[in-house]
């Protein structure tokens, strides 16, 4: 029994370190060709070890003297994609909040019909109903801005659905207790709901952050200034540049550049976005 745990403990470690390599091997490989010269990065084999351009070619990035290779200044991409990421999150979770607050504590007619329609939504992906999208936020002038990049994607039906389920778990007597003390909606919205649903707002967060950090069709399709292109986007069009061979050395300190929002946001909500996780599977 003890060799058989031994073993099965063995092998769960290698699979994680192969699953750790797999995922961390891309991104060093890709730090190593940021700090190369282009010549190197193209030449075979390619270097595994760090180079002596690092400063050099972020400072490059990051001083706008990427801008003559095909994209905007890599400052003014990443603070571009950090408002669409901040904008959809937090508008997703906020009308989702309310959405399933309302479905869950207000009777109205046609309630479950009205949640049901929300429901459906899921089966429709954002590239079947891109066109008739982006034919509205033309028609309101919001090509090239922030509203046109934040809007159309900040209904969420996935997260109205987990706030919904999560609210069905709040006990009846909660809110009973709340009309007794003289709590109308909006106090035991704010004074229970909310309070009781920070891991799950948390847990939303990181992973509609995330959503919002990687898009590529939405901005591409809603922006023809590069000045309002997303840092995806920006690393597209340092790739398709045609006059010449891409700077991949650009390319790459980029594309660690890039990495770095996502996992910071990742590292500070790490506990409560565990935390969420667990309850909404409770």
């Amino acid at each position: 029994m003890i060799e058989r745990r031994r073993g099965l403990t063995i092998f769960s470690h290698a699979v994680l370190w192969g699953g750790i390599l797999t995922v961390i091997l891309p991104v060093y490989l890709a730090f190593v060709a940021s700090t190369h010269p282009l010549e190197d990065v193209l030449s075979a084999p390619i270097p595994v070890l760090p180079g002596d351009q690092l400063i050099e070619n972020y400072t490059a990035v990051l001083t706008g003297s990427v801008a003559n290779f095909g994209s905007a200044p890599v400052l003014l991409l990443l603070a571009n994609s950090l408002v669409m990421a901040l904008g959809i999150s937090i508008g997703k979770i906020a009308i989702s909040v309310i959405s399933a607050y309302a479905i869950v504590y207000f009777r109205f007619p046609l309630r479950p019909l009205f949640f049901w329609l929300i429901f459906v939504t899921l089966m429709l992906p954002v590239e079947v109903r891109i066109i008739p999208t982006y034919e509205v936020a033309a028609n309101l002038s919001l090509l090239n801005s922030y509203q046109g990049l934040i809007l159309p994607l900040i209904a969420s039906a996935t997260a109205t659905f987990l706030f919904r389920q999560f609210f069905l778990t709040i006990p009846d007597q909660m809110l009973e207790a709340a009309r007794i003390d003289g709590a109308g909606p909006i106090r035991f919205f704010i004074d229970i709901v909310l309070p009781l649903s920070r891991t799950n707002i948390a847990a939303l967060f990181v992973i509609l952050f995330i959503y919002g950090w990687n898009q590529y069709l939405w901005p591409l399709l809603i922006t023809t200034d590069q000045d309002m292109g997303t840092i995806v986007v920006g690393i597209s069009n340092l790739v398709q540049v045609t006059e010449a061979e891409p700077r991949w050395p650009y390319v790459m300190a980029t594309t660690v550049l890039a990495l770095i929002p996502p996992v910071v946001v990742i590292v500070l909500m790490q506990r409560q976005f565990v935390r969420g996780l667990v309850e909404q599977e409770k």
